[in-house]
C-alpha cells in the first residue's frame, strides 16, 4: 500500500487549531482537532447538552457545523495563508443514524483541489466504532487576499 501525499501548505498541530478556535463556535459546541494525517483531518465532538436536540439525539446542526469546522480548516490549511484563505460555500449532509451519548469524530478528505474551490468529503461516526452517522459533502471557495495600499 501506497503512502498518501501530503496535501498540506500549511504544517501545524491540531493543538495550535485548537487555540485559534478559543472563544469560536468550535469551542462551544466542544469541538477539538485531534489528528492531521498526510492528506486528512480529524475532530472530535461531545455528544451532550450542548450538542443534542429535544429529543436527547446529536442535532443535525450541530453535526453541519463539525463538518463545516473541519472541512473549512483544512481548506485553510492546503492554501497559503499569506495570499489566499478559504470560505464555505455549500454543504450538503445526510444524517443517517442517531447518537445519545459519547463522542463523533469527524474525517475530512479531499474530494477536489482546485485553483478557486475545494471539495471536501466528510465522514462522521461514532468514536471508538465504524458506525456511521452521517456523510457530508462541503464546498468552499479559495479568495486572494487584498494588498491594500496607504
Amino acid at each position: 500500500m501506497s503512502e498518501s501525499k501530503r496535501i498540506w501548505a500549511v504544517e501545524v498541530a491540531p493543538s495550535a487549531i485548537n487555540e485559534l478556535c478559543r472563544g469560536t463556535l468550535a469551542e462551544a459546541l466542544g469541538i477539538v482537532f485531534t489528528e492531521i494525517g498526510p492528506d486528512y483531518i480529524r475532530a472530535r465532538m461531545p455528544v451532550d447538552h450542548r450538542t443534542r436536540q429535544y429529543l436527547g439525539i446529536l442535532h443535525g446542526g450541530a453535526s453541519v457545523a463539525l463538518a463545516e469546522t473541519v472541512a473549512s480548516t483544512a481548506s485553510n490549511l492546503v492554501v497559503n495563508p499569506q495570499t489566499h484563505y478559504c470560505l464555505g460555500l455549500e454543504i450538503n449532509a445526510n444524517h443517517l443514524r442517531s447518537i445519545r451519548e459519547g463522542y463523533v469524530i469527524a474525517e475530512a478528505h479531499p474530494i477536489h483541489l482546485g485553483r478557486t474551490t475545494h471539495v471536501w468529503e466528510i465522514r462522521i461516526f461514532e468514536e471508538g466504532t465504524d458506525r456511521l452517522i452521517g456523510i457530508v459533502r462541503h464546498t468552499t471557495i479559495v479568495l486572494s487576499r487584498l494588498v491594500q495600499e496607504s
